[in-house]
């Protein structure tokens, strides 16, 4: 399968470039800076602006799949490349797409017509952040993509445990944290399994 992955050079995007990779499916790399990708037999490598959709309609093209991985960045960056990846991917007519999101934007459990940044569920002072992203699972649940939200609570760099616990649109139950490792392998399974189409999906790691 040929994947359009956003964000590989982040601590998540990384860790699905290497499961990509090490699964010999072949990836197209959309970045601003070339150099910290190592070159790959199956890796295209692209410099660019997600922000720019010209820069994605490049990223796209032949494209089966397209992951994300792309953070907000205190600014819109989020919302301005997705709106141009949606755009893109439905005119291109490519169905399948994987984007690393939030906790903050599931279903609150304390109040259930609010969103986890919205109530007391979360301590997070800042919500730009979950703004933005509440804002991307907008336009992806607006979409005709097959689309899912990889949603983590706090995300400590670590290995894959591989005994992650998810929940479709909430967080699980006594959620403390989810390792970098973790939610790109789930990110990575979700994307091949299509379990959760339509839906964010908490994940929680082992203490």
């Amino acid at each position: 399968m040929k994947i359009a992955l956003f964000g590989s050079t982040g601590r998540v995007g990384s860790c699905i470039l290497n499961l990509l990779l090490q699964s010999n499916h072949e990836v197209t790399a959309l970045v601003r800076t070339p150099e910290k990708l190592e070159p790959h037999r199956n890796l295209t490598i692209l410099r660019g602006d997600a922000k720019e959709r010209v820069d994605i309609e490049r990223a796209l093209e032949g494209t089966d799949a397209v992951v994300s991985a792309l953070g907000t960045d205190q600014t819109t960056v989020l919302t301005d490349s997705v709106a141009h990846i949606i755009s893109i991917m439905e005119q291109q007519k490519v169905k399948r797409i994987v984007t690393i999101g939030t906790g903050g934007i599931l279903r609150s459990r304390e109040s259930s017509e609010l969103l986890r940044y919205q109530s007391t569920e979360s301590k997070r002072k800042s919500t730009v952040a979950a703004k933005e992203h509440h804002k991307v699972y907008e336009m992806l649940n607006a979409s005709t993509l097959d689309w899912t939200i990889v949603c983590p609570t706090y995300l400590p760099t670590g290995e894959a445990t591989n005994a992650y616990i998810v929940e479709r649109d909430m967080l699980p139950m006594g959620a403390v944290q989810s390792t970098t490792g973790d939610t790109a392998l789930f990110a990575y399974n979700e994307l091949f399994e299509n379990k959760y189409i339509g839906h964010r999906v908490g994940i929680m790691s082992p203490k």
